[in-house]
């Protein structure tokens, strides 16, 4: 018979009044006491009771723990031997304390919150619950208070709910016969069982040797959803999963806190309605004054919540890993201190460097010139000293620096984020290569600059053309009526003039594309082989000539004349640039709609591509970006008139068509032009 069915059994009360019996019933108490000191032991919370004067008369493991030094028994308010600290920082009084309200007021204290200072000077946030302990008469008779730390709480914003004590009144009257042992030792009994079962966000129950329960508190009922007359006498395994039970699961964790004292896990557990759980779990063993193992208090608390934040957390790293790894853009992230944190892949393929490389190396050391070095760690300098607020967001254009040396410039978009942890400062830097996107905007730059001269150009040489026009039949005029008069050779020398300057009116025509062209189908490898039989008179014996002609080239729509007019150009400009003398390789070839637009920026469509090269002495960047403007030209005084690359430019674009340069000052030269496919 247990001591609770003894305490409310009034007939088998006034049965005891022999010593025998009260020895037994001692003895029952003191059993019980032990368990309930076990059970309080075992709690992860700290939790002491004083009498009504506030003098401590039991505490818990927990609260050495939790306070950093050992309570005294017998001595005054705890709040008075340590010092108590509101939440904004200022001292809380001790008739503030929520332990001496709670005693003078008669009433349970809850809401408060407050911040103990430990003897080592380091500060505790906790949650008190103080509450009034009765005796069956209503007189008050102590005070217990449970001491929770909220500190991960405050950090992670999950942890501990708010603690309910449910405080129920169980204990019936006592006989005057008993002695004050056994009335220490019921008051000992009530007093825990009041604790445990006022805890409601922990499943607390004691389990026998065997591992059956043997009693239930609100907590249990609250998370398992079992009652007390349902659960007591079952054995635990039935909180198990199947698939656990089929393990031998709830047998090894009993024989694990048989030989270590305590087992400790988190896992699945399985409600009364078959719900899963993810519970935390702390099972410790009981044992009797010789050692041996009479039971098990468990502890269970309901983790389901925290455990999906934290696998949200994982999934949300997840993603983002995911969302950088995955960037166009190369992705840095470094501290303040400007070591790397992050390197995403881009980052790899964009300056040379692994991310096992990179990551924990300085970011200056790996991709700021050495030159700009001492700038990047200034401005970094001024941001942090100026206190920024958290986001703050720059773009800029900057040269760059790759690992085998090259520069490049790049696109940095940098924002600042100052970590939650009082760290710093991380900055996030997306960085662009800038380089298609400058030749590009040169490329446009250039067309834009062409077509305004070619305007500009076409005017003129129409204008003059006109002029021509009445000045070349006049002078023809004044020719056949002076005939045989000294003068004639005068005019015949202006009409030469007049000549030349319809020739260079042509070529003007020709660059600004207003001049008619007789379009028909041309065979190009036909074109290039024909002209290719006269050039080796035109160009002499110090160009050697080679032709690289692909079976596939194809046709193309455009005036034949022209077209030889344009090669016979590109090789006579070859040659010039190859005065030592040198080979002049002429190259055909069909272009797909797809290479097209990604080698050459064309429109996406077909081409055939005729391409002069020479070994030459080249050009510079300066003179390469400017050569195909009209007049312009690096050959002395009356050796060049400037005008032959204008009129394959002005050609190849009245055709349909694009024509690209590329030299190196020593490395030659090769001039391609690009015919739509017929």
């Amino acid at each position: 018979m247990s001591t609770q069915d003894l305490v409310r059994s009034e007939p088998a009360l006034a049965a005891l009044a022999s010593t025998a019996t009260a020895a037994i019933l001692e003895e029952s108490f003191k059993r019980d006491d032990h368990y309930f000191r076990a059970l309080l032991e075992a709690l992860p919370v700290a939790i002491y009771v004083t009498d009504t004067d506030g003098r401590i008369i039991f505490y818990n493991r927990a609260c050495i723990d939790f306070s950093g030094r050992v309570p005294v028994i017998g001595s005054d308010y705890w709040c008075v031997s340590w010092r108590l600290l509101w939440p904004d920082g200022t001292p809380l009084p001790h008739n503030q304390c929520p332990m001496a309200i709670a005693l003078k007021e008669d009433r349970p204290v809850r809401g408060t919150e407050a911040i103990a200072e430990r003897a080592d000077g380091t500060r505790v946030p906790f949650m008190p619950f103080p509450t009034p302990l009765h005796d069956s008469s209503g007189r008050l008779i102590g005070a217990v208070n449970m001491l929770v730390d909220i500190t991960e709480r405050k950090k992670a914003k999950q942890a501990v709910r708010e603690m309910n004590e449910m405080l129920e009144q169980r204990i019936e009257a006592r006989t005057k016969q008993m002695t004050e042992a056994y009335e220490r030792l019921r008051q000992s009994e009530r007093r825990f069982r009041l604790l445990v079962n006022g805890v409601i966000d922990y499943a607390i129950f004691m389990l026998d040797d065997k591992g059956y329960v043997t009693n239930w508190n609100p907590g249990a009922a609250r998370i398992k959803g079992y009652r007390a007359e349902e659960i007591v006498g079952q054995h635990f395994s039935i909180f198990y999963t199947q698939e656990d039970r089929a393990a031998g699961v709830p047998e090894r964790v009993l024989k694990t806190a048989r030989r270590d004292g305590r087992y400790e896990a988190e896992s699945w557990r399985v409600r009364k309605g078959g719900e899963r759980f993810w519970a935390n779990v702390v099972i410790d063993a009981v044992r009797d004054d010789k050692g041996a193992i009479i039971g098990f208090a468990k502890i269970t608390r309901d983790a389901t919540e925290r455990r999906k934040a934290e696998r949200a957390l994982i999934e949300s790293e997840r993603i983002a890993r995911g969302i950088i790894d995955t960037a166009l853009d190369a992705f840095v992230q470094w501290d303040q201190d400007g070591t790397v944190r992050e390197w995403n892949p881009q980052a790899e393929a964009m300056f040379g460097w692994s991310r096992q490389e990179a990551v924990g190396r300085p970011m200056a050391e790996l991709l700021i010139p050495p030159d700009q070095r001492g700038a990047h760690a200034a401005e970094i300098a001024r941001f942090i000293a100026g206190g920024q607020g958290a986001f703050i967001g720059r773009r800029l254009q900057m040269e760059a620096m790759r690992r085998d040396g090259t520069h490049l410039t790049v696109e940095l978009a940098a924002t600042a984020l100052k970590r939650g942890d009082g760290g710093g400062f991380v900055f996030n830097g997306f960085i662009r290569d800038l380089t298609d996107k400058i030749v590009a905007e040169a490329t446009l730059h250039q067309a834009h600059k062409m077509e305004a001269v070619g305007q500009l150009t076409g005017g003129i040489a129409h204008d003059f053309n006109n002029l021509l026009a009445a000045i070349i039949p006049s002078l023809e005029i004044a020719k056949l009526r002076l005939d045989g008069h000294p003068a004639v050779k005068y005019i015949e020398s202006a009409m030469r003039a007049a000549e030349r300057g319809a020739s260079l009116t042509r070529q003007l025509l020709s660059f600004a594309r207003k001049q008619e062209l007789a379009v028909e189908l041309v065979d190009v490898n036909q074109r290039v082989v024909a002209i290719g039989e006269m050039l080796p008179r035109t160009l002499g014996p110090m160009a050697r000539i080679e032709t690289k002609l692909a079976a596939d080239a194809g046709e193309t729509l455009t005036d034949p004349n022209q077209l030889e007019l344009a090669i016979l150009n590109l090789a006579i400009n070859g040659r010039d640039a190859m005065q030592a003398g040198g080979t002049l390789t002429i190259t055909t070839a069909l272009l797909d709609a797809e290479t097209a637009r990604a080698r050459w920026q064309l429109e996406n469509r077909d081409y055939v591509m005729i391409a002069v090269a020479d070994t030459g002495t080249g050009m510079s960047e300066d003179v390469r970006i400017r050569v195909f403007e009209p007049f312009f030209t690096t050959k002395g005084v009356g050796k060049g008139s400037g005008l032959g690359l204008s009129m394959v430019y002005g050609f190849v674009r009245q055709s349909g068509g694009d024509i690209a340069i590329e030299s190196e000052v020593g490395r030659g030269t090769t001039v391609r032009l690009f015919l739509p496919k017929a």
